[in-house]
């Protein structure tokens, strides 16, 4: 049997992944979660094999699914982490990958795909979605166009206005290394200002 937390702040989504599941007879939802710290606690009460992880819960509440997912993967005999979002850039990804995240789904996947990426999480196993995997696969194929996980920081913090010096307190970084990420942001976009990266970057489905 398939222990499974389910974290999502949508009450409707929670309940629809919990008749989905019921409907298996190899799983069995052990916990539900509103918020990224609800999630941690079930995950440290319930002992799950899988904890079933959305990224955003929602302005109101603090944390992410990402950070979440971090705290979980770092417990004693960890649950594996499933990312289950509505978005797809390579911010998101990247985020919740280096947090330890199993796979990666997105909300429009069918019933039995969802089902059969839980279970491949369980045995220790990647589950990713489709289109997940091929952005990965790009990467990989062209790094050289790729952002870092901490380029991508910076620009995000550029993207809601942020000056370099309020850039550079909140990543614990001197204003010369901020000029240095912009710098290479710049050449890997292929931009010359602040504006352009941010709106090559959305178009690219690097930010959201």
């Amino acid at each position: 049997m398939i222990r499974l937390v389910v974290a999502d702040d949508h009450p409707i989504v929670r309940a629809g992944i919990v008749a989905l599941f019921a409907h298996e007879a190899d799983f069995e939802v052990v916990a539900e979660a509103a918020t990224p710290d609800d999630a941690v606690t079930a995950a440290e009460r319930e002992n799950p094999d899988v904890v079933l992880m959305d990224l955003q819960f929602g302005a109101a509440v603090a944390g992410t699914g990402a950070e979440a997912t971090r705290r979980i993967r770092a417990l004693d005999a960890a649950p594996y982490v499933l990312v289950l979002t509505n978005y797809d850039s390579d911010a998101d990804i990247l985020g919740a990958v280096e947090a330890g995240a199993s796979g990666y789904l997105l909300k429009d996947a069918p019933p039995h795909e969802l089902a059969a990426a839980v279970r491949a999480a369980a045995s220790g196993e990647s589950a990713l979605a489709p289109v997940i995997a091929s952005r990965l696969l790009d990467r990989m194929r062209a790094p050289q166009a790729s952002l870092s996980s901490r380029e991508i920081q910076v620009l995000e913090l550029v993207a809601v206005g942020r000056g370099n010096t309020d850039i550079a307190a909140e990543l614990f970084v001197s204003e010369t290394t901020v000029k240095s990420h912009l710098a290479h942001i710049f050449t890997k976009l292929g931009v010359s200002s602040r504006t352009a990266a941010v709106s090559t970057a959305r178009s690219r489905g690097i930010l959201r």
